[in-house]
């Protein structure tokens, strides 16, 4: 049901916030996780009650009208206020948390984060979890545009001046190559130089950096595949149809082809990425932070301690931080 006319709600606000920034009612449902029609709703709710149109809807994007740009300037402040003092509250206690939208690399899907989750879920009672999966790139993209109020992912590098940053992990690249395929004591870099690189996308940040750490060593390689699925490259490792560079996270990602393959280390200088949490500063009061050291925990004991008994010439390696 629309709002009552004459009432401006938080709600409408971050609904026209989100249709601005969107261009479109069908994008913002998506990204808010509600219906067109509830979208639409609320939009129509706020003009109502503002008495004014906000968004020309016969472009495509659509654009702000004169009114919608007035509000659209006033808007952030509205939501960055209501932030603020939820993390006041937070803060003060945090069974205050009502909606915790936390975004997670696909990494830890399957084991660390249900752990995760749950955790959190016996400290903030009534707190409802909103959680998105994917690669760090879009999650920290949806992180800025407040569409999630924590990233757990790959470090992007430069940070921004709106971000608290809590370093996790550190996950060096390896070398995954078909089992044997090492073993007849030749020089590692002259034996995999000969058969196809497997590579991991480089529209994501891990392909970037790998082909970034290549271009370094002045190594060129062949491939033919350049794949976004940690499954799919082991697959190919495993049957024999080149090596690839990845990390331990990977590894234990896909463990279902571990038998199949053998790590070892790169055959050129190592390099490593770094995972972190990044929130919104001021925003959520400890809650990032005791985040962060709850991950910390149930990474230590059902990731590390389990690719550290897999493979332990990683034990300096791969390393809380």
């Amino acid at each position: 049901m629309v709002e009552t006319a004459g009432r401006i709600t938080l709600w409408g606000i971050e609904v026209f916030v989100t249709t601005a920034e969107e261009g479109s009612i069908s994008a913002a449902a998506r990204r808010l996780g509600v219906s067109v029609s509830a979208v639409s709703q609320q939009l129509s709710g706020l003009e109502g009650a503002i008495g004014a149109s906000l968004l020309d809807r016969s472009t495509r994007p659509m654009k702000l009208t004169p009114s919608g740009r007035i509000l659209r300037r006033r808007a952030q402040t509205i939501l960055n206020e209501a932030s603020l003092a939820q993390a006041e509250l937070a803060s003060d206690s945090l069974t205050a948390l009502t909606r915790f939208r936390i975004g997670i690399i696909e990494d830890f899907e399957a084991d660390i984060t249900p752990r995760l989750l749950s955790s959190l879920s016996e400290d903030l009672l009534d707190c409802q979890f909103l959680l998105e999966t994917g690669a760090s790139h879009g999650l920290v993209d949806q992180l800025d545009a407040r569409a999630l109020d924590v990233v757990i992912g790959a470090d992007q590098g430069e940070v921004a001046a709106w971000a608290e940053v809590h370093q996790i992990l550190r996950d060096p690249y390896v070398a995954i190559v078909p089992k044997g395929a090492l073993d007849g004591g030749d020089d590692p870099m002259e034996t995999l130089a000969k058969t196809p690189l497997i590579q991991y996308t480089s529209r994501h940040v891990m392909g970037r950096q790998i082909a970034a750490h290549l271009a370094r060593e002045k190594v060129t390689l062949s491939h033919r595949f350049e794949l976004d699925s940690y499954h799919a490259i082991m697959a190919f490792v495993a049957k024999g149809q080149g090596w690839s560079i990845l990390t331990p996270l990977a590894v234990m990602h896909a463990l279902r082809f571990a038998k199949d393959v053998d790590v070892v280390p790169l055959p050129m200088a190592p390099f490593s990425r770094t995972i972190t949490l990044t929130a919104r500063k001021d925003m959520l009061g400890d809650i990032p932070e005791m985040t962060a050291e709850r991950l910390k925990l149930l990474l230590a004991k059902h990731l590390l301690a389990p690719a550290h008994k897999r493979m332990p010439w990683l034990i300096d390696q791969l390393t809380l931080l």
